[in-house]
């Protein structure tokens, strides 16, 4: 099995990388896809481009070979639909079981996204929530592919819902690009090269702390 990891990540941190490694050992997974978005849909643009996205997020999981950075958005015009992506990565992997990691407060507007059912067509969904914390699910679309044992997923390779609790870092990339306008260190939130990269290139100063709002 693959799983899917998307975002802007602007900039990648410990708490992206932390819940991907945890994903990876769960589900048993060959590899984690990080897929930086180039232009988000549904939220501003990001302070850094997609280029220096991708290459942080390179430098992040350079010594991590189960952790691979997907740039096939970076490619494509237009908005960053996760359902184009999820078409074309099953054309690549036409025989892996694909899981698709989101969080819970994207489950709670997944109904917004463009082409939204057919991400079941391409992937499993599995929602990823805070230890204790229960999402009720009371939509027909939802219930009827709900399953309970991460066993289910092994079995297709798409189409079904599951919820796991992951323990969350909480680190904000929104605070992190403060902190940085403001002269401050963000060591420890993210790994040192990328702390390099954003230094050497200047980027998230004081002009563009505030042009995005995410994790």
């Amino acid at each position: 099995m693959i799983g899917l990891l998307g975002g802007t990540f602007d900039p990648i941190h410990y708490g992206h990388l932390r819940v991907a490694l945890e994903v990876k050992e769960l589900f048993s997974l060959t590899e984690v896809r990080l897929i930086p978005s180039a232009t988000p849909p549904h939220r501003l643009q990001p302070a850094a481009s997609a280029q220096m996205r991708s290459e942080m997020l390179a430098l992040a999981v350079k010594n991590h070979p189960a952790l691979r950075v997907d740039t096939r958005e970076l490619g494509r015009s237009g908005a960053s639909y996760t359902v184009d992506t999820l078409a074309s990565l099953r054309k690549d992997f036409p025989d892996e079981s694909l899981l698709l990691f989101i969080g819970a407060d994207a489950f709670l507007h997944l109904t917004h996204w463009y082409r939204w059912q057919h991400l079941f067509d391409y992937a499993h969904v599995v929602v990823m929530t805070r230890p204790g914390f229960m999402i009720e699910v009371v939509d027909c679309f939802f219930s009827e592919r709900l399953v309970h044992a991460r066993e289910a997923l092994v079995q297709t390779r798409a189409g079904k819902l599951f919820f796991q609790a992951v323990t969350p870092l909480d680190i904000s990339a929104t605070a992190i690009r403060r902190m940085i306008a403001e002269k401050q260190n963000p060591g420890f939130l993210l790994p040192d090269a990328v702390i390099e990269y954003i230094q050497q290139n200047q980027l998230y100063q004081a002009r563009s702390s505030s042009s995005t709002h995410d994790v």
